[in-house]
């Protein structure tokens, strides 16, 4: 196989999400281009190399890999090229909890998306910053966003670009509140996953399912979808998305009684946030586990990862994740404080612990 068939065979490997393989398949063609000097090939060696260290986890990588991208794309005057890798950074950075950072590179790829009249390229920077938004605790500007970028990718026809909205879609509407849109959004990107036989998107809108059935009570439900979530992602190798995926098992079990198995699911989940360095789903097993030692009676315990939750939330500005460790510390003190999630704008009420986290 020549090398140009070789990253040919890479690039379908990595769209049809076989992410190992594919990257052993562009660390051997990157070798041969950068010794022939073939720097447009190089660049795109390193720029997929990026990508796929992104999806399986490995964020340091995946930062090392874009930043290379983008100094070549410089030096190559490729000016969309650098504006794609600086996406695939800022995805790498809000991965690890830097939304600023992120909305940072978003912005400045968005004005050469925007000089170069881009419309897939701006519909995809409104979807990564949709998501830092997200992270960031600001859900109805990231609703507001997804919608713009949703409108963008309908316009051009792109059928994932649409798919993945719906999940965002999905996502922030179970925060917000919009609990019927939320299973629809995620029920509408499952079948045109389904139909695409996009494996990490079908598993990715089946936690979505899940954890929609999980926010109306019907528990039984939500962890048939996370089973069929776990099984695609475990085909495909990915840490990232299992872990939430996790937590959310870990979150079900939670509610309904079985204290035991959430601990485990917990357990599992944190170990994969801490390999990715996720702070974020780090601070969420915090939330859990807190949950789990004050529902056994372990008052000190909790108080402890409460507060230790609280910590990791202002030391990384997400505004959502401090208001639940807030409003878990002051149920725990005697009182029922809400209105922090009014402040963010979020019909959420919490009624006491445990504690259905959207």
């Amino acid at each position: 196989m020549g090398t140009d068939s070789l990253v040919e065979y890479a690039e379908k490997l990595k769209e049809k999400a076989l992410y190992p393989q594919s990257l052993k398949l562009f660390k051997k063609a990157l070798l041969y281009y950068s010794n022939t000097c073939n720097w447009e090939r190089v660049f795109q060696c390193i720029f997929s190399l990026g990508d796929l260290y992104r999806m399986v986890g490995n964020f340091n990588l995946a930062v090392k890999s874009y930043s290379k991208a983008i100094d070549l794309a410089r030096k190559q005057r490729n000016i969309t090229g650098v504006a794609d890798a600086q996406v695939g950074l800022g995805l790498s950075l809000r991965a690890q909890g830097k939304w600023k950072e992120a909305i940072t590179l978003f912005h400045k790829s968005k004005k050469i998306y925007s000089k170069k009249s881009d419309s897939e390229g701006i519909a995809f920077v409104n979807w990564s910053e949709a998501g830092a938004l997200r992270i960031k605790g600001d859900i109805i500007d990231a609703i507001r966003t997804f919608k713009k970028s949703h409108h963008l990718f309908r316009s051009l026809k792109h059928t994932s670009g649409i798919s993945y909205c719906l999940c965002g879609l999905g996502g922030t509407s179970r925060i917000a509140g919009r609990l019927k849109d939320s299973l629809n959004y995620y029920a509408d990107a499952n079948k045109l996953f389904s139909r695409n036989n996009d494996t990490f998107g079908i598993a990715y809108s089946y936690c979505g399912i899940g954890n929609a059935y999980r926010m109306v009570n019907d528990y039984q439900r939500a962890l048939v979808n996370f089973s069929k979530a776990m099984r695609h992602y475990k085909k495909i190798g990915d840490k990232v998305s299992s872990a939430y995926t996790l937590w959310s098992v870990g979150t079900t079990y939670k509610m309904t009684g079985e204290y035991k198995k959430s601990h485990e699911n917990f357990k599992r989940a944190m170990l994969l946030f801490k390999s990715t360095r996720d702070p974020r789903g780090i601070l969420y097993c915090k939330l859990g586990f807190g949950e789990l030692n004050f529902l056994n009676g372990r008052m000190t315990t909790a108080k402890k990862q409460f507060n230790a939750a609280l910590q990791e939330s202002m030391k990384n500005s997400f505004a959502l994740e401090r208001c639940h460790a807030q409003t878990m510390l002051s149920f725990i003190n005697g009182k029922r404080d809400n209105r922090c999630y009014n402040r963010l704008r979020l019909n959420m009420r919490f009624q006491g612990l445990p504690f259905n986290i959207p």
